[in-house]
């Protein structure tokens, strides 16, 4: 038995070589290997970004910041261990190894900052599910869409590259779409992303809607529809448009640098803006920022 909490510090996970790429990508496909054309996709998007994604790294990096957060607030009263989705160390896979170690609470906390019952709530379900035999009590943030040193992070550089970007140079925040039918069963969701792109813009001096606006990327391909638009969709409605000169993208649904953001945006959507004659660039993402892990911190402190 130990007096220590347990963080549960949860994200998506990545292969972590190439040899990696099938299994993870069968595990999205809940246990149905991908076709070898779909394979042969999502390799050579991997090449694009060098090979593989630093998404592995980034999350180890933000394991290490949020410890060093939670050390400087209460010494050797938290430990953080990572639990993913798609790769190990699985979250079960971390709570069984917590158990063992005598762990009698946890903390989850979701390294992304909008609630979804589809993702957050997926990954608190599978944390309780996984906890209750062994007797474990398990807490959570369910969102820091507002969170002051997040929304400050993405102000900061926003402000940044504005400066750089020509006139009538819109804005568009982005998440990782998903399925209509969760959208429409009432998820709160999109106003999560509002939420934090109010928070932004406001803060920068954006007036709504005619210097920014929201869009969604990544779309999975499933035959049912996904929440729109999307981005490359925005970026042709502005390039048609008469005043628009570029797009900065403000990608604050994901808060690493990974395949969705490397490729779908530094490549794809890069690409797509300047076929169309729009300058393009897009705001850093959180990675281990030591503010944001402090703040995140400060948060798990307060449960």
């Amino acid at each position: 038995m130990t007096n220590k909490i347990a963080v549960l510090l949860m994200a998506y996970g990545t292969p972590r070589t190439p040899a990696e790429i099938e299994p993870y990508y069968t595990d999205i496909r809940r246990g149905r290997a991908p076709t070898p054309e779909l394979l042969a996709e999502l390799v050579g998007r991997y090449d694009a970004i060098g090979g593989i994604s630093p998404l592995a790294a980034r999350t180890e990096a933000q394991r290490d910041a949020l410890q060093r957060a939670l050390d400087s607030l209460r010494p050797g009263a938290y430990e953080v261990v990572l639990g993913l989705k798609h790769a190990e160390p699985k979250i079960e896979t971390a709570v069984d190894e917590l158990a063992s170690r005598g762990f009698r609470s946890i903390v989850g906390l979701v390294l992304a900052p909008h609630y979804s019952s589809y993702s957050i709530g997926q990954y608190m379900d599978r944390t309780r599910a996984a906890a209750e035999p062994h007797g474990i009590t398990v807490t959570g943030i369910d969102s820091w869409a507002t969170d002051e040193a997040f929304v400050e992070f993405l102000v900061d550089d926003m402000r940044s590259r504005l400066a750089r970007m020509p006139a009538n140079t819109k804005v568009l925040f982005t998440a990782h779409s998903l399925p209509q039918r969760i959208i429409d069963a009432g998820d709160p969701y999109p106003e999560q992303l509002r939420a934090t792109a109010e928070a932004v813009a406001s803060r920068v001096g954006l007036s709504d809607w005619s210097s920014w606006s929201i869009a969604w990327q990544s779309a999975g391909r499933t035959p049912e529809p996904w929440i729109g638009p999307d981005i490359l969709a925005v970026i042709d409605d502005l390039a048609a448009s008469e005043n628009a000169s570029g797009v900065l993208v403000c990608a604050c649904g994901f808060v690493a640098d990974h395949l969705e953001v490397l490729y779908d945006l530094d490549i794809e959507a890069s690409a797509h803006a300047a076929a169309k004659g729009l300058s393009f660039d897009r705001t850093a993402c959180v990675n281990d920022d030591e503010n944001v892990m402090l703040s995140l911190a400060r948060r798990v402190v307060s449960l």
